[in-house]
């Protein structure tokens, strides 16, 4: 039934503006409006990401949205340098700049301004 669906992702924020230029101005990407809704544009994919307004949003417990970098240590320091403060995991190894080795491709996490996790990772 579904099998031509185009589906597409989605997740909420408790503020379209803040988040709205978080994700244009702090990472990249193209933003678009519509409806009191965010379309993120992302690189390489046909189907866009939305973000809607929910009043009483709570952030996921785990990530959202991944970010394909390479090198991971360049998008982390670039990242860095624009206000981004990685997240930081007890049990987990990570380095001086919270990348995460050894348990599969390196991977770093933060938040969006809403609290939702979003991490880099690196492939090859």
């Amino acid at each position: 039934m579904l099998s031509d669906s185009k589906a597409f992702s989605g997740f909420s924020t408790d503020d379209i503006p803040k988040v709205k230029e978080f994700y244009s101005e702090v990472l990249g990407i193209e933003v678009t409006e519509e409806n009191e809704m965010l379309t993120l544009n992302l690189a390489g994919g046909e189907r866009p990401t939305l973000i809607y307004p929910k009043p009483d949003h709570e952030p996921a417990a785990f990530t959202i949205l991944n970010f394909p970098v390479k090198p991971i240590e360049d998008a982390v320091r670039e990242l860095n340098s624009r206000g981004v403060e990685f997240e930081r995991y007890e049990g987990m190894d990570q380095d001086a700049d919270g990348v995460m080795r050894g348990e599969g491709p390196p991977i770093a996490w933060f938040k969006d301004p809403a609290g939702n996790i979003l991490s880099l990772i690196e492939v090859d």
